[in-house]
């Protein structure tokens, strides 16, 4: 059969009641942004990244486009079996790729809270799946093909064995062999940026923390850290990648940890250390940016940038996410400030939300933001959460018809020619 082309519409896929994915060119692929549904333009579209997964969306119907009208249409049965129940489907994307538009979806009234994943729009066009999406860094450093899982279980266990009284070197062992974690597995493997877990604590409960959920919620996808590392155990682990890896950066702040800011004392002790060692690589900070103060301290210490998490440059859709406990926006500001008034390195950590993250008014309060603070560098994260339960959390209203996330994208770099779009925090040394 002929291929169709790259300007054909990729074809509807959804998921059968045994859980299988087909697709079904009565429908054309829908894309969703917050409550709107959209057919994807050709530009919009790349094949689905090596690494990416496909996921079953329960309780929740596939929508479509009508090739004829160009309309949203609802597919609530099975067409190859008629009366048999349907499910949506998405794409989590591999790292380093923003999506464009979240899977259309229509939920029932008894559809379960997702896990905190992305949840990307896909369709099935010449034999591969499609998904509504552009890569946003070329760094290669979390790409499926860079990992071997025998070379990875070997250096792991071997590197277990050598450093028994370590904790965190063993906690970075079950983050690798475990869950995965392609920092720990960069680490494992001698290379790139290194996770450096330090906070068993925090000061907010993020409605999309990975590492801790009430009971009765999407459960959390990793273990929390359970001890505070000394400064020599952060220390042995940081000044050894430094010295060693080629672009080498450690950073603490991870997903298996709470806010390493309320760990700024060992944080700066570690820093020292690192820095009587070794003047090779980048020292980073994934935070909340919540305690300017301790920033400013780190920042004496050595610590050469941050990466700030954050969701919303508006302060109410910020607080409502992050439910802060003792800070607020302002002190998120503050902290940006800190950094690049002693010329370090700042990095925004923004959750890319189609519908919510090109909505006019957020994208004006993130230029303003920008104008005012002078970030680095903008990484596009896709929010892992539930968008519905999301937005409904947050008491999101639009001001507008969404911007589209690749026009959010030029239209910043018109705006700050400057500022820097990816994905990873950059090697600086």
């Amino acid at each position: 059969m002929p291929s169709r082309s790259r300007n054909t519409p990729p074809s509807l896929v959804f998921a059968n009641s045994r859980g299988e994915i087909l697709d079904y060119d009565g429908l054309q692929m829908a894309g969703a942004a917050a409550t709107s549904f959209y057919a994807p333009e050709p530009g919009d579209l790349i094949p689905l990244p090596e690494g990416s997964e496909l996921f079953v969306l329960p309780g929740r119907r596939p929508v479509g486009i009508e090739p004829e009208t160009g309309e949203p249409a609802l597919l609530d049965t099975n067409p190859y079996e008629p009366g048999e129940t349907v499910q949506a489907v998405a794409a989590f994307m591999a790292p380093a790729h923003t999506a464009i538009y979240t899977a259309a979806y229509q939920s029932t009234d008894k559809a379960p809270l997702l896990p905190l994943f992305a949840y990307t729009a896909v369709g099935w066009r010449d034999g591969q799946f499609w998904v509504a999406a552009f890569r946003s860094d070329r760094d290669r450093r979390q790409d499926a093909d860079q990992f071997d899982q025998k070379t990875i279980n070997r250096k792991t266990r071997k590197l277990l064995r050598t450093h028994p009284d370590n904790r965190l070197i063993q906690h970075l062992g079950k983050c690798c062999l475990t869950y995965g974690c392609p920092a720990a597995r960069n680490y494992f493997l001698g290379r790139w940026e290194a996770p450096l877990p330090c906070s068993p604590v925090c000061n907010a409960a993020c409605l999309g923390c990975i590492s801790l959920q009430p009971s009765g919620c999407c459960p959390a996808t990793q273990d929390r850290i359970k001890f505070t590392p000394s400064p020599a155990e952060l220390a042995e682990i940081a000044t050894a990648h430094l010295n060693k890896a080629p672009r080498p950066v450690v950073s603490f702040g991870q997903g298996c940890e709470g806010e390493p800011l309320l760990q700024a004392a060992t944080m700066e002790q570690a820093i020292r250390k690192i820095r009587a060692r070794t003047d090779r690589g980048t020292i980073n900070l994934n935070t909340n940016a919540s305690l300017p103060d301790a920033v400013a301290r780190l920042a004496e210490a050595g610590l050469d940038s941050i990466r700030v998490s954050m969701n919303s440059a508006r302060e109410e859709y910020h607080s409502r996410y992050y439910r802060p406990r003792g800070f607020d926006f302002q002190d998120v500001c503050c902290s940006i400030t800190e950094m690049k008034s002693r010329g370090r390195h700042v990095s925004l950590n923004y959750f890319i939300l189609p519908g919510f993250t090109d909505d006019p008014e957020e994208f004006e309060a993130l230029c303003e933001l920008i104008e005012e603070r002078r970030p680095d560098l903008i990484q596009l994260r896709n929010l892992n959460m539930d968008p519905e339960h999301y937005l409904q959390s947050i008491g999101f209203t639009p001001s507008g018809p969404p911007l589209g996330i690749r026009h959010w994208r030029d239209e910043l770099r018109r705006r700050f020619p400057w500022l820097h779009l990816g994905y990873f925090n950059p090697p600086l040394r």
